[in-house]
């Protein structure tokens, strides 16, 4: 692991914030898929008997793709364009596997931000469970202390669709963003208090990490005193027979909380059965883990979403919708076809990958 002082250089901001936020982002520089080994983490145990995925018997994959002018081969498609994990399941059976640049099945890759649609799950697990009354309840139900300038106005439903009007510098390359806090910050919930209005809520989408760590806070104090992670492990990880130990990385070591906008560190199996228990409706071999309702809900443009984003969800307009992460992670879920793609990246490459994901879901 490397080990990180804070640069001269930044000292007056180092003791104007607090905090060696600002050296951790110049010393790391920018996000990597191995992140999971430089952040505090509370760990989601599998459950002792796991649900594999069969092997197709005849698998039909891509064998070949043309490039320009150039056809070449998919595995080399895949690993020149940053792929680190690559999986395709119709049916329940495994149709292509592959993994590239020294990754394999075990191999733990960080989510990014398909955590915010794990996220979304659990909201929904928790209305399922009468801990949250409904999506139209406020936040400062839960975040009383964001009671003012109009924020008592901003619902769970608002945040759930990044509507919530409040503030929030998602640059990724700003040491100074809001991004950069929330990421290699010490003390998220100190954060939070700081978040101020920008817009009248509900009016205008504007993507928003801080929407899905505030949905994470408003979880944790519906859970009180059990552990964001904890009810990860017991609604998802044990109940879909996850193949390995998951974890959730913390903002500190002592009494951290998850960041809920990114960070759940598992392996591309295991992140496939979050497509599957979606792809049925919130069924899990006749157990209903979240109910049906909400996947529905989730999935469905409309009704305060937008037509490409729903519930911390990507809509693709063609029935077909996603969980992603900003270095190309992807669950990618075909309910037409019954087909998941997972794409683990260390980038995006030089590839649409939803129009791939489109693309080879035609062939089937």
């Amino acid at each position: 692991m490397k080990k990180y002082t804070c640069l001269p250089a930044l000292a007056l901001v180092l003791l104007i914030t607090s905090s060696c936020k600002v050296g951790r982002f110049a010393y790391y520089n920018f996000a990597n898929i191995t992140d999971h080994k430089i952040f505090p983490a509370r760990t989601a145990e599998a459950d002792p008997v796991h649900f594999h995925f069969a092997e197709a018997p005849i698998p039909k994959a891509p064998k070949k793709l043309t490039v320009g002018n150039r056809e070449m081969t998919f595995e080399n498609f895949l690993e020149q364009n940053r792929t680190v994990a690559f999986i395709i399941i119709r049916n329940d059976s495994i149709q292509y596997e592959n993994y590239f640049k020294g990754y394999k099945q075990e191999s733990v890759v960080a989510s990014f931000s398909m955590a915010k649609s794990v996220t979304s799950i659990l909201i929904g697990c928790a209305i399922d469970d009468g801990l949250i009354k409904s999506v139209d309840e406020p936040m400062v139900n839960y975040i009383p202390e964001l009671d003012h300038d109009g924020m008592e106005k901003v619902t769970i439903a608002h945040l759930l669709n990044m509507k919530s009007g409040i503030k929030f510098n998602e640059s990724y390359v700003n040491p100074f963003g809001d991004a950069a806090t929330f990421y290699y910050g010490r003390n998220l919930r100190n954060a939070i208090k700081r978040r101020k209005p920008d817009n009248e809520p509900g009016k205008e989408y504007a993507y928003s990490s801080g929407d899905t760590q505030l949905l994470g806070l408003v979880l944790e104090r519906a859970l009180k005193g059990k552990t964001i992670t904890a009810y990860l492990e017991e609604k998802l990880w044990k109940p879909l027979g996850m193949e390995y130990d998951a974890t959730w990385s913390l903002d500190k070591e002592k009494d951290g909380l998850e960041k809920t906008f990114c960070c759940i560190n598992a392996r591309a199996r295991d992140f496939a059965k979050i497509g599957r228990l979606y792809l049925n409706k919130g069924n899990w071999n006749g157990r209903q883990v979240v109910s049906q309702q909400w996947v529905e809900e989730s999935t469905r443009p409309g009704a305060g979403g937008e037509g490409f984003y729903k519930y911390q969800w990507w809509l693709e307009g063609n029935g077909t919708y996603m969980a992603k992460g900003i270095l190309g992670q992807y669950i990618y879920v075909d309910p037409s076809k019954h087909l998941l793609i997972v794409r683990l990246g260390e980038g995006h490459g030089a590839v649409d990958w939803e129009n791939l994901f489109n693309s080879l879901a035609e062939k089937y």
